[in-house]
């Protein structure tokens, strides 16, 4: 199922230029038209998701296997480090409403700004917090 106004399935289904570099039942995955350098993919699934809560296991298996190979492949072949990034929702920064994941190519001294400012918590606090996000006994 594709949305008639996603530019990502307007991608996957063929109907715009796209540089894809592998794709199978489940995901594609592309060249980012707006790289932060060259090897930058964006690994997404075929079915318009807009949430990775909404993946299937099947898509999310697919979603990380493809992410895994890329890369290997861009380590091996373009830089020597990546980062994987996905924001899942609006508030997160996701521009576009297609769940996607970034296979981004890193070198040492490059420009890319990944800022995630922490702030340290009492073990109480880090406690609860888990225990919030703990599956609870069936």
């Amino acid at each position: 199922m594709s949305a008639p106004d996603c530019i990502f399935c307007t991608l996957i289904a063929g109907r715009a230029p796209v540089s894809i570099v592998e794709s199978d039942e489940h995901v594609v995955a592309f060249l980012d038209a707006f790289p932060v350098g060259p090897g930058h993919v964006l690994v997404s699934p075929r079915r318009h998701v807009e949430s990775l809560s909404e993946l299937t296991v099947e898509e999310g298996a697919a979603l990380f296997a493809s992410a895994r190979r890329l890369a290997g492949r861009v380590r091996e072949r373009l830089a020597p480090a990546v980062n994987l990034h996905l924001s899942d929702g609006a508030e997160a920064d996701q521009e576009v409403p297609h769940v996607h994941l970034h296979v981004i190519p890193r070198h040492a001294g490059d420009q890319v700004v990944l800022d995630l400012p922490g702030t340290p918590r009492t073990r109480q606090d880090l406690d609860e917090v888990a225990a919030a996000l703990t599956a609870s006994p069936d």
